[in-house]
């Protein structure tokens, strides 16, 4: 143990100790350097401004400053086409050169897309189905139906439309959905020999409603009393009714 001490005092072992701290300083230097030029650090260029412009101007501008290109396209309806809609990395961000940035194109030509099934849809449905198939929704109007708000014929340019009919995309339809009310007459209703209830029930099922009743002679049971009159009255003269009509009877405890 002692010799090994006296070896640590020696000039021998300091110099080897000096030459160790050298050689691992020259290679640390030597690594950090190597890295520093590999990397090109501190170097480099900002993306310029390509959203925009035509696409001949950003290939044109990139190409100026050393960058790469690769293209994807989609189609916006309300932008020019051959426009730079969109780049990766944006604007003003700090890149190595010869880094690739990528462009989306507005397409210039409109593509075409199958017109969706929305027979019988609601109007929140169908517009929805609608926009995901990157259509608008036009003009609605409404017809006698007794659906509200449902999907009764849909139309393009003029015509009639069915699904999968080819169309162009961001293309407008039209639709005409139901009011909800049925024909605006529905015929009347014969109820005389019915009680009450049964009236009720059959008025309802005709969107008409229960006017006033007169009672005919003592009525002992109006629940099992019949209707022997009404107005109107089913007759060659006046067949139908407006909806919502109320039908007056006229009750009996003697059906007539």
């Amino acid at each position: 143990m002692s010799k090994f001490i006296d070896y640590l005092k020696t000039k021998s072992f300091r110099n080897n100790i000096l030459a160790a701290v050298i050689t691992v300083v020259l290679l640390l230097l030597i690594a950090f350097f190597s890295l520093r030029y590999y990397t090109k650090h501190g170097q480099g260029l900002n993306v310029p401004m390509v959203k925009g412009l035509s696409f001949d101007q950003a290939v044109k501008k990139l190409e100026d400053v050393g960058l790469k290109y690769e293209v994807d396209s989609v189609f916006i309806l309300d932008q020019p086409a051959g426009i730079v809609i969109d780049q990766d990395p944006d604007p003003n961000t700090f890149v190595k050169d010869n880094r690739t940035i990528y462009l989306t194109i507005n397409a210039g030509k409109t593509p075409n897309t199958k017109f969706p099934d929305i027979a019988f849809k609601t109007l929140r449905e169908a517009q929805a189905i609608i926009e995901s198939s990157r259509l608008k929704l036009g003009d609605t109007t409404y017809k006698p139906d007794v659906s509200k708000d449902v999907v009764l014929e849909a139309s393009f340019g003029g015509s009639a439309i069915a699904a999968g009919d080819i169309i162009p995309v961001g293309s407008r339809i039209n639709l005409v959905l139901g009011d909800g009310r049925g024909s605006q007459e529905v015929d009347v209703p014969q109820l005389v020999g019915l009680t009450v209830d049964e009236a009720k029930f059959s008025l309802k099922g005709s969107n008409l409603s229960l006017g006033d009743i007169i009672y005919e002679g003592n009525i002992i049971d109006s629940a099992n009393a019949v209707i022997t009159k009404q107005d109107p009255m089913p007759a060659d003269s006046v067949t139908k009714v407006a909806i919502g009509t109320r039908i007056n009877i006229t009750l009996s405890n003697k059906e007539q």
